[in-house]
């Protein structure tokens, strides 16, 4: 809120201008690095060259910041971009190799029939096409270029996979995997491992120590004043006097000028911390002041007021068990812990096959609870996922699951029931699409492999690595 009684007291246009101006040009700055030659070349797919300029491009295309790009350079985010580009460029080729086309007037009934550009009676709106192009830092022309683009790789996807029909049996097979009756032994875990009132205070000292630098926890001491147009100016609105003084804090701030020189001439109550931790305790502002803590001095935004604050110390300490909201979350790591370790080691022994029947009937002593699964789809006891596993999985096999609430379970799948289903059903044109679906992306796999094979993709590594250092 306040932001907007800022920016209109000041000049809001300008900076608009200086924003539309400044953002195509995030990487202009790289252009000087490259010249022309093999330096300028950062991949080469058979005889077609990808420039650097290509590259840089593409980068500002994808609307990833700069600081981004900077802070994932040991995660290989330079390779996996250009590796989105070279994948583009193949499909590219591709399109030019099938000699795909599509008209202009195509093109325009894909733009006025997206939804986002249309009114509620859906009707074309410019307007509303043109506030994105600006809010996405494009022109009409590159928009178009782009959307052209997709529209013919789409195109070849679909002619790739034309014609892919799935015969009757296999469309039952799928049927009967996914509707087939599962009879599910289960037993949960939860009463297999220590209750969290049975860890002794020795084990809690011997996990802090072990996990000691993990689990230090920052200290802060600060003070903090809140900043409105009453308390700093005596009035009740925000004036151009007001963020004058505000620019002025900033400014101080800026220039390693002490907290309590700032406002020494201020008669504002500052609000005092010490030995504070983070917690849900904490109110919203001293939440702020903890995620702002590596700047000693800072001044930001709340709602209608600005708070400014000093942060005079920063304390690590091992947990403390004396303290009773520590010693709880202690006991709760140890317990999860353990659990973790008690889930791991059983499933090992499943993965190894050191556990079967005789295993799971020790374990039970009248814990074993019985019950029957419609579909793949069906969720009422198990997350969705672990019923994707069951349903995985041969008659008398054992495996760990869970629920939406996460507890574990030791499962067995005792038995199965097959549905079959008739071509007639109505059922089955679903089953039709979803296995026509199926073969459909097993064959855009295969021509990914296919595309590999058919173009030779070079990488220029120098010009990569020069790349990754104007991040640096």
């Amino acid at each position: 809120m306040i932001s907007s009684f800022r920016n209109f007291a000041k000049t809001k246009f300008a900076g608009i201008l200086v924003f539309i101006m400044i953002i195509p040009f995030v990487f202009w700055g790289m252009g000087g690095m490259f010249s022309s030659g093999n330096t300028n070349t950062i991949a080469k797919i058979n005889k077609k060259n990808i420039s650097a300029q290509e590259f840089i491009d593409y980068l500002n295309g994808s609307g990833i910041p700069q600081k981004s790009i900077k802070d994932n350079l040991d995660k290989n985010i330079i390779e996996e971009l250009l590796s989105g580009l070279i994948s583009t460029t193949l499909l590219d080729l591709e399109v030019k190799d099938y000699n795909l086309i599509i008209s202009e007037n195509t093109l325009l009934k894909k733009i006025t029939k997206n939804k986002n550009f249309q009114d509620e009676s859906g009707n074309f709106q410019r307007m509303k096409y043109e506030k994105f192009l600006l809010e996405n830092n494009q022109s009409a022309p590159q928009f178009e270029s782009r959307l052209k683009k997709r529209e013919l790789q789409k195109n070849l996807f679909d002619y790739i996979g034309a014609g892919s029909i799935s015969p009757n049996f296999l469309i039952k097979k799928l049927y009967e995997e996914e509707n087939k009756k599962l009879e599910i032994d289960f037993i949960n875990l939860e009463s297999f491992y220590k209750t969290k009132d049975s860890f002794t205070e020795n084990e809690l000292n011997v996990f802090i120590q072990e996990n000691k630098d993990q689990l230090k926890v920052e200290y802060l001491d600060f003070n903090y004043i809140l900043i409105n147009p009453q308390n700093l100016l005596g009035v009740n609105e925000f004036n151009q006097s007001f963020f004058d003084k505000i620019d002025q804090i900033e400014i101080d701030i800026a220039n390693g000028i002490e907290f309590a020189e700032i406002v020494k001439n201020f008669e504002i109550k500052s609000i005092n911390r010490t030995n504070a931790r983070y917690s849900p305790d904490l109110n919203e502002i001293e939440k702020k002041i903890f995620e702002l803590k590596k700047n000693k001095i800072d001044i930001f935004e709340n709602n209608d007021e600005y708070i400014l604050f000093e942060i005079s110390k920063i304390e690590p300490k091992i947990p403390d068990l004396k303290d009773n909201q520590t010693k709880k979350e202690i006991i709760e790591l140890v317990y999860q812990r353990n659990k973790f370790d008690y889930n791991r080691d059983l499933l090992e022994k499943i993965t190894n096959k050191k556990f079967d029947e005789n295993d799971f009937l020790k374990m039970s002593d009248n814990l074993i609870q019985n019950t029957k699964l419609n579909s793949i789809r069906d969720n009422k006891k198990f997350d969705i996922s672990a019923v994707k596993v069951l349903y995985s999985l041969p008659i008398n096999s054992f495996t760990l699951i869970n629920d939406e609430e996460n507890n574990i379970y030791l499962a067995k799948v005792k038995n199965f029931e097959t549905l079959t289903i008739d071509s007639n059903d109505e059922l089955f044109k679903e089953y039709i699409n979803k296995q026509n679906s199926n073969i459909k992306n097993n064959m855009l796999k295969s021509y990914d492999l296919y595309l590999n094979d058919k173009y030779k993709v070079e990488l220029n590594q120098k010009t990569i690595e020069r790349v990754k250092n104007f991040f640096q």
